[in-house]
């Protein structure tokens, strides 16, 4: 199995994401900056850290990793974290550079300032 980005950007992410030779697709709803006892950080940075794990705690349970990611959509509160989510993007992610799309919009829970969803891929 191969993920080639098309037209990488050096923000941890590409225009596109070409997927040859997979047999399994994980399909990861959208994750909230929530621990499970209900605690949600109060500010950015830290919530966006814990989204990420709790992608990366679902990917780990399919057997995948970051690398399996094919598509990322990150949901945004504000456009004021549009920098900070980048930098924690590229902290989580290397140099592995999926497709993307980031959307601002309202959020389901006014306590969340963002929210991530992914499609992740992989051979049996």
């Amino acid at each position: 199995m191969e993920i080639t980005p098309i037209d990488p950007q050096p923000r941890s992410y590409a225009q596109g994401a070409l997927v040859t030779a997979a047999s399994r697709t994980l399909f990861v709803s959208g994750q909230v900056p929530e621990d499970a006892d209900g605690t949600v950080p109060a500010d950015f940075d830290a919530q966006c850290r814990l989204a990420w794990r709790n992608v990366l705690a679902v990917l780990e349970q399919a057997g995948m990793g970051v690398h399996n990611l094919a598509k990322v959509t990150v949901f945004l509160s504000d456009r004021r974290y549009r920098e900070a989510n980048a930098r924690i993007r590229h902290e989580v992610l290397g140099g592995h550079s999926p497709a993307l799309t980031i959307i601002v919009t309202g959020i389901y829970d006014q306590a969340w300032l963002l929210e991530i969803e992914a499609v992740a891929v992989a051979v049996a």
